[in-house]
């Protein structure tokens, strides 16, 4: 038997040591990663559900819960944990990962971090190729997590099937900041530390701002470390998404958009890039449109 076909049997068969291996196989572009996702079933219909929002929003003791929650249930749930990589130190911020160290070694539970490696936005192929491995695995549920710095918020929309948005009270003074394109892609804003003061009037603001929008977003309030809020908020991911047909052919034009990007940019050699540019720069008629035009041509 191939060799990726004997790999797609075995994450079917839930195999986890296979599953952790072919992730990186595919992370790191090493055959046969290639093959093995040519070979995915490209409409396995496991529910992706993108959980953001910035740093402090309490998300890593969120998705705990919802672990715990569906467990309970004897459900399987996998995550993927996405860091963004300073592109100074090449170090991704791994540190929040701990909270969930509970789930490592439980049976059920499949976590996988992710450092984006500069991709603007967070959002890269290589989280679209590891999510359809994770989709192949025969899980329930699979859960990406990623911290919104900027642009991260918007592209997990092209990645999910739900996008919900954790928010904290202290988000409050930042409401009018929340401008289209975050009404655009969230589903759900959940109001994380529910116990704090603020955190009605959060709510508020989030349901007027929605009422004015053309688009129905759930607002749950949480209390993610007590389990307030959590059953709700899992009822609700676990509905089906209005609109999913259209909502499909959108996800996966994204998703197309980013693979061909992936694939067109992988003959462009950086190091050439830098020493072509360094050459031109000492031309006095240096103009960045038409180098990067005439480039690798």
């Amino acid at each position: 038997m191939n060799t990726h076909l004997s790999t797609l049997k075995e994450l079917k068969a839930g195999n986890y040591k296979a599953l952790a291996r072919t992730l990186t196989l595919v992370e790191n572009d090493i055959a046969p990663a290639d093959s093995i996702l040519k070979g995915l079933d490209g409409k396995a219909s496991t529910p992706v559900i993108g959980i953001t929002g910035p740093p402090g929003a309490g998300k890593s003791t969120l998705v705990n819960a919802i672990i715990n929650h569906f467990m309970a249930d004897g459900k399987k749930i996998s995550v993927l944990a996405i860091d963004p990589t300073s592109p100074f130190n090449f170090g991704s911020l791994l540190g929040d990962r701990i909270r969930m160290a509970s789930q490592f070694n439980n049976p059920n539970v499949f976590i996988r971090s992710l450092a984006t490696r500069g991709a603007l936005g967070g959002i890269s192929a290589k989280t679209i190729e590891m999510v359809d491995v994770l989709k192949s695995a025969n899980f329930d549920l699979i859960l990406v997590e990623t911290v919104g710095v900027g642009q991260s918020e918007v592209e997990i929309a092209g990645l999910a099937d739900k996008t919900i948005v954790v928010l904290v009270p202290e988000s409050g003074d930042e409401i009018q900041n929340i401008k289209s394109g975050l009404m655009e892609i969230a589903d759900c804003f959940v109001v994380n530390k529910a116990d704090r003061a603020g955190a009605d009037t959060l709510a508020n603001n989030l349901t007027k701002l929605v009422h004015q929008g053309r688009k129905d977003i759930a607002i749950i309030k949480t209390i993610a470390d007590k389990h307030i809020g959590v059953e709700q908020l899992c009822d609700w991911m676990m509905k089906p998404a209005k609109n999913m047909n259209e909502r499909k052919e959108f996800l996966f034009a994204e998703k197309a958009w980013k693979i061909i990007q992936h694939q067109k940019m992988q003959s462009i050699d950086k190091k050439r890039l830098r020493e072509e540019i360094q050459a031109a720069l000492k031309e006095d008629n240096f103009n960045i449109y038409r180098f990067a035009e005439g480039f690798g041509g």
